[in-house]
């Protein structure tokens, strides 16, 4: 895996105009990193519940990549493994970090976890089948080890 820095977050707004900014479509595409994909994942699941991120977060990254510029094949954009992962990854977290700890730096925390690094896919899934079109296009179940063990 290739090393790179964390940017961690300063404070609650920038997370929540990157949660904004997914959902409007208006997110510069450069601003679409790693971290705001994990900050924005917490953000949804504090702070709107009344989206079934499970579900419609596909829809949401999908039409986001489309209005950025992107495409969404068996190659590039959406990923619904690697986001299924990570949603699960992010809720296990969340579960035991306290409520009122601020946004920022609960997703700074997870940032700096296991639960937060960019191969934790890979933890659960061998690269022949994480990154095949069939686990791009629908979730797949892990081949190494299950997700319970997140």
């Amino acid at each position: 895996m290739t090393s790179f820095d964390i940017r961690l977050f300063h404070d609650d707004a920038s997370i929540v105009a990157i949660g904004e900014g997914l959902l409007a479509a208006t997110l510069p595409r450069a601003a679409w990193t790693h971290e705001a994909h994990l900050a924005a994942c917490c953000w949804l699941l504090r702070h709107r519940a009344n989206i079934d991120i499970e579900r419609e977060l596909p829809a949401i990254i999908s039409a986001y990549n489309v209005a950025s510029g992107g495409v969404n094949d068996d190659t590039q954009g959406y990923h619904e493994t690697i986001t299924q992962v990570y949603i699960a990854g992010v809720g296990a977290y969340l579960a035991e970090v306290a409520t009122d700890l601020p946004l920022y730096e609960a997703v700074n925390r997870l940032l700096l976890s296991p639960r937060g690094t960019r191969d934790l896919p890979l933890r659960f899934y061998s690269k022949e089948l994480l990154f095949s079109a069939q686990a791009r296009r629908t979730f797949v179940a892990p081949d190494l080890v299950g997700l319970d063990q997140m």
